[in-house]
């Protein structure tokens, strides 16, 4: 198993990428390629002595596309962007997967452009695990596509439910379709349109519409919905979960000696909630439709991020997921109505 880790994208690249990259090299049984400037990657490598010996190698790329430059253009533009030289390597059988914490736009056209999409999906989705109460659900697509049509989303429900099975190990995925109400007669024309459609599949425990507070309940595990929704319930989640956390510090901070006293108490149940929605707890998400494993990290990853993305990455291939995917979409392909 080889990763080829974008080492340029986010916020704290390249160190924090190559810290990840280090920290799971030694973790987990996998080889790891670094793409990126060499310059800066070596004496961050040099930091911790014999690095080859820990199966991470470079490969030099001399560009890289940044978050205000135009996906599509920059992906045709650069060719020696960290991103794209990354997929390439994927592409040329030269590696197995790629892990990117750069631009999602150029993330998601370098995919396209590079793989290529899987025979009979149109339209490659985000699949981005929350934590619940009860577990994790799924949500799709959480970016990737802003506009969807009704078989763009039947599309998603039969990635993620693969994607939830032989990931996040849920026998029997319950897939709902994100609504405004449970009745089957309840949404926009894109819901109604799509909700038929879903009872049809054959491969895929669909239970109907849900609602947004469903998904931290845990009442269901895969969550449909089109790019624009999937985005704003996922930064919503994101902000309030951090909310949440300062909230209880500041409630302990201005309270009484007693209650600061109580609070070293519950200090573990505290970091263990605080893990658990932490998103680098995750790794990243997968561009499910694509021909091949392309993790898509959060923007502002730090070491631990990327550790996991690469986790996700060598579970990901271990499992066959893409092959799972075809195979289920090519069951379904006269439902969805997709085209190659």
């Amino acid at each position: 198993m080889k990763v080829a880790v974008d080492a340029m994208g986010s916020d704290y690249a390249p160190r924090e990428i190559v810290l990840g990259a280090i920290q799971a090299a030694k973790e987990y049984n996998c080889e790891i390629v670094l793409v990126g400037d060499q310059t800066q990657i070596e004496p961050i490598l040099a930091e911790f002595g014999n690095w080859s010996g820990l199966g991470i190698s470079i490969h030099h790329a001399s560009e890289i596309i940044e978050m205000h430059e135009h996906p599509s253009v920059a992906v045709r533009k650069k060719k020696d962007a960290s991103v794209v030289v990354a997929t390439r390597l994927v592409k040329e059988g030269v590696c197995d997967a790629v892990v990117s914490a750069g631009s999602t736009g150029a993330a998601v056209a370098t995919a396209l452009f590079g793989l290529g999409r899987i025979k009979g999906v149109e339209r490659p989705t985000i699949a981005t695990p929350i934590p619940n109460l009860t577990g994790t659900t799924v949500l799709l697509d959480s970016g990737a596509n802003v506009d969807s049509k009704p078989k763009h989303l039947v599309q998603s429900a039969v990635m993620g439910s693969i994607y939830a099975q032989y990931i996040l190990h849920v026998n029997h995925p319950r897939v709902g379709l994100l609504n405004i109400g449970e009745e089957e007669t309840k949404g926009n024309e894109q819901s109604l349109a799509t909700y038929p459609l879903l009872k049809e599949l054959k491969t895929i425990q669909f239970i109907g519409n849900v609602e947004g507070r469903d998904i931290p309940n845990g009442t269901v595990d895969v969550v449909v919905c089109d790019g624009f929704v999937g985005n704003v319930v996922l930064k919503l989640g994101e902000g309030l979960s951090s909310a949440i956390m300062h909230l209880i510090k500041e409630a302990i901070k201005n309270s009484g000696i007693l209650t600061k006293l109580a609070s070293l108490m519950v200090l573990p149940a505290l970091k263990s909630l605080k893990n658990k929605l932490d998103y680098a707890e995750y790794g990243g998400a997968p561009l499910l439709g694509v021909n091949g494993c392309f993790i898509i990290c959060h923007g502002s990853s730090k070491a631990k991020a990327i550790k996991n993305a690469i986790r996700v990455a060598n579970e990901f291939t271990q499992n066959k997921v893409v092959e799972h995917i075809r195979e289920n979409i090519a069951q379904e392909g006269v439902v969805t109505g997709a085209e190659e």
